[in-house]
């Protein structure tokens, strides 16, 4: 029997750690989500920047016109950025041990993000002819990222939350997690088990569980660092030394996506990662 589920929301995050979009629906690209993790903030050495390191990210909002990326900040100013930069200088970026080009944006977008941030940074943008591919040990030649930290995808489902929320006795968003997709209606942890789903008229591979970070423990609202969820995570979600939340995925086509898609579940296999 064939088991189904539906996509109950879909995010886009046009700037690589800065606050994401909700949307209703979304055309999917050869890196996933159209504009998502298109740009990127750089350090002066080329590496990227994310609030890993730099929490007041989170606070810098994100928003989407017909022709302009918009950011918006505490106390700054609106800035309006075009979606198609006019040609700029190409610089040689680093994400984890990925080497990719990027092209810088503005000097005004520099110094907007430098001054809000107190930290010299640039802002960079993946031309559609800069071409970074996904990990071989995890996709096709053929797959391709944008500026995400190595899939295309990240996937959640709404009752591994509302059971994570329940062992931390706490009710944190969903945004901690920042999901490009939420599957409603399956069991919590159910994605665990997935490597074959289809949603909508799209297939994804669910190829490897995503290892979480110290991104989730700050509140987007206040920039704030928290020990939840990580403390719990590291309690009932740890595996080899790292905590798990959500599944990483790839799409074998192009096109649109919609919340209240039907999800079907293709193929499983054993759980990833191994906790049950």
């Amino acid at each position: 029997m064939t088991t189904t589920y539906t996509l109950s929301a879909i995010t886009i995050y046009p700037v690589k750690s800065l606050a994401g979009i909700n949307a209703t629906r979304w055309p999917v690209t050869e890196t996933g989500f159209q504009y998502d993790r298109k740009w990127m903030l750089i350090d002066t050495n080329g590496h990227f920047l994310s609030q890993r390191t730099l929490p007041r990210m989170a606070l810098i909002k994100t928003a989407l016109t017909n022709d302009a990326l918009l950011l918006s900040a505490p106390g700054m100013a609106e800035l309006s950025l075009p979606l198609m930069p006019s040609s700029g200088e190409i610089i040689t970026t680093q994400i984890w041990k990925d080497h990719c080009d990027a092209q810088s944006v503005s000097a005004d977008a520099d110094q907007w993000l430098s001054h809000f941030l107190d930290t010299d940074c640039r802002l960079v943008y993946q031309s559609d002819d800069s071409i970074r591919p996904v990990d071989p040990n995890y996709g096709l030649a053929s797959d391709r990222a944008s500026f995400s930290d190595g899939f295309p995808f990240l996937i959640v489902s709404e009752n591994s939350l509302a059971s994570l929320n329940r062992a931390m006795q706490l009710d944190l968003p969903m945004m901690r997690f920042r999901p490009n997709l939420v599957i409603a209606g399956c069991p919590e942890y159910a994605e665990d088990s997935w490597r074959e789903i289809r949603i909508g008229g799209i297939d994804f591979r669910l190829p490897k569980p995503c290892s979480r970070c110290a991104v989730p423990t700050i509140d987007p609202e206040t920039a704030k660092l928290g020990k939840e969820p990580l403390a719990t995570l590291n309690r009932i979600r740890k595996w080899n030394n790292k905590v798990y939340f959500g599944q990483n995925a790839l799409h074998n086509q192009c096109g649109e996506l919609s919340v209240g898609d039907t999800v079907v579940v293709k193929t499983t296999g054993a759980r990833q990662p191994p906790l049950y």
